[in-house]
């Protein structure tokens, strides 16, 4: 009861250790590119105006305004003028494939010249980024003066796809720091101790220290005073090495007995009353020292 208990508890907490995080890190990217998004959306409308001031220009009219740029749509803008113009689509074209190669996510798009009298579509061409496939008519012809709006629809594939495309690759991002948090954790979660009873939990196994017992499958082993020691040293610090050294040392040096190969006999030992539990093993790392795993 007790290790089901704990298991449990370590779980919830650390997936919502993890949930958190991941909540954290994508509200985190949403706020990022928001404020890219108005600065783009800003820097776009300005853009805009300018392709106005130069068609005003080339009319001849130095006086009247550009009025405010309209958002007519989720990516289409309106340009429209405080009197008539007349303008050429030349100029048009160039004008606005000159202005808009400053905005970075402006690669496709459509222009339609409208007359507000009548609202009938006067002129309108398409640019791509290949040029190859750009849609441009009448050429060379000028078009009369008039009153006129010129609305502007971009391919829907900028600061929106730019937002989905970060958090979107924020994911397996999260999902590895998610993985090395849950690997980093697993070593201390594989062995619970109870306070109370003083009783460590390595995976199925209980290991009653103060009674140097193993409890596995409902079955009791005894273990011998210098086994405990042992188990205990590396129970403390499960799925990593224990240094050979260390080992002697806090097991026979300190009580002033120095054993070489004893070690080995008494880690046999153990091995063989661990058998019960194919998830519990004691590795014997060359050079190194030994390894409590638990799967």
């Amino acid at each position: 009861m007790f290790d089901s208990r704990n298991l449990l508890t370590g779980k919830r907490k650390y997936l919502f250790g993890l949930i958190l995080l991941s909540f954290i890190s994508v509200v985190c990217a949403a706020f990022s590119m928001t404020g890219n998004d108005d600065f783009d959306i800003a820097r776009r409308e300005v853009l805009l105006r300018k392709i106005g001031d130069e068609l005003l220009t080339q009319s001849g009219d130095l006086t009247s305004r550009v009025l405010p740029v309209k958002k007519i749509g989720e990516n289409e803008y309106q340009v429209s003028f405080e009197k008539d113009l007349t303008f050429l689509p030349d100029s048009l074209v160039n004008t606005t494939r000159r202005l808009l190669a400053k905005d970075p996510l402006a690669s496709d798009y459509v222009v339609n010249v409208l007359n507000s009298g009548n609202s009938g579509v006067v002129y309108g061409y398409a640019i791509a980024k290949n040029k190859k496939n750009d849609v441009i008519a009448c050429r060379g012809r000028k078009q009369p003066k008039a009153s006129y709006v010129i609305n502007i629809k971009f391919k829907p594939t900028g600061i929106k796809t730019a937002k989905n495309g970060y958090i979107l690759g924020s994911l397996p991002f999260l999902a590895f720091v998610g993985f090395v948090f849950f690997i980093s954790v697993k070593p201390r979660r594989a062995a619970l101790v109870d306070q109370n009873t003083g009783i460590l939990t390595l995976g199925a196994v209980l290991f009653d220290v103060k009674n140097r017992q193993l409890i596995i499958n409902g079955n009791t082993i005894d273990l011998t005073g210098t086994e405990t020691r042992i188990l205990r040293i590396l129970a403390l610090s499960p799925n990593e090495i224990i240094e050979r050294s260390r080992m002697q040392k806090e097991i026979w040096e300190d009580e002033g007995v120095i054993v070489g190969r004893s070690l080995d006999m008494f880690i046999s030992k153990l091995r063989k009353k661990l058998e019960p539990d194919p998830n519990i093993n004691i590795v014997v790392i060359r050079g190194k020292g030994y390894k409590l795993e638990i799967s």
